[in-house]
């Protein structure tokens, strides 16, 4: 609920506004009273104050645009949205090839999918760390080499949250999840395979985790492309934790 005083003060600035600003107003005004339904499922990062603050942070971005909410975005509305709850958060430096945020003494990752083909059940991460100009050419044996730079990479930060959407405009779907970090540790376990075939000059290949039972958790993917990435693929839902989501309508 809106204080008196800022109400008041929000009241008397309206008549210095000009008839530009009173349209985006407006149009910011009109997204709130749309459809909408936020949900916490399991989090401790997440009470009703804060799914709520966020659930607005995404509908006044898509006031202003049919884009999925960015990473940069997702950063800063994060940090935002905490400290406005008393909660302590801060952004890491730019450039930071650790964590994005700290939050309550935590280093956290932060990710974002918005991929048109997105899978409900399996995560995908296009661009998990950048692999540098380490020793990659066609030799399998370099695989063991860029996976021990996943493995330290992992020691940069404490937790990993993704922000996905699931659904586009005009009805939007969004959810927070956690992605263990030591299930992506298990990776050290798993199957390293060159693609040996492959045109590319270095070589992509993967690395293939499995379950005790058998059956894949998911894969890392060393893109023998020019940004020379990692990349998390079929990683299951089923092994993550769901903190929140958020859907609303948004009508012309």
């Amino acid at each position: 609920m809106m204080s008196t005083t800022k109400y008041e003060r929000l009241l008397r600035r309206l008549p210095q506004l000009t008839n530009g600003q009173l349209f985006w107003l407006d149009k910011v005004v009109d997204v709130f009273e749309c459809p909408h339904e936020f949900k916490i499922h399991s989090s401790d990062l997440f009470d009703a104050e804060v799914l709520e603050n966020f659930g607005d942070a995404l509908r006044i971005h898509h006031a202003f645009s049919i884009e999925p909410f960015s990473k940069d975005k997702f950063e800063y509305v994060l940090e935002q949205i905490l400290k406005m709850s008393g909660r302590s958060a801060d952004l890491a430096s730019k450039g930071n090839r650790g964590h994005d945020i700290t939050i309550n003494g935590l280093r956290v990752s932060l990710k974002t999918q918005a991929d048109n083909n997105l899978k409900r059940d399996k995560i995908w991460i296009s661009k998990f760390m950048e692999l540098g100009r380490g020793q990659w050419t066609d030799n399998p044996e370099d695989l063991k080499g860029l996976l021990s730079l996943f493995l330290e990479h992992m020691a940069g930060y404490d937790r990993i949250l993704s922000l996905r959407t699931l659904q586009k405009s005009p009805d939007w779907e969004y959810e927070l999840i956690e992605i263990p970090k030591s299930l992506l540790e298990t990776a050290k376990f798993g199957t390293l395979d060159m693609k040996l075939e492959s045109r590319q000059l270095p070589k992509p290949g993967y690395c293939h985790v499995f379950d005790a039972s058998g059956n894949m958790t998911f894969q890392l993917y060393f893109d023998g492309g020019g940004e020379r990435k990692l990349q998390i693929k079929n990683l299951l839902k089923s092994s993550c934790s769901v903190h929140a989501s958020w859907k609303f309508s948004l009508t012309s």
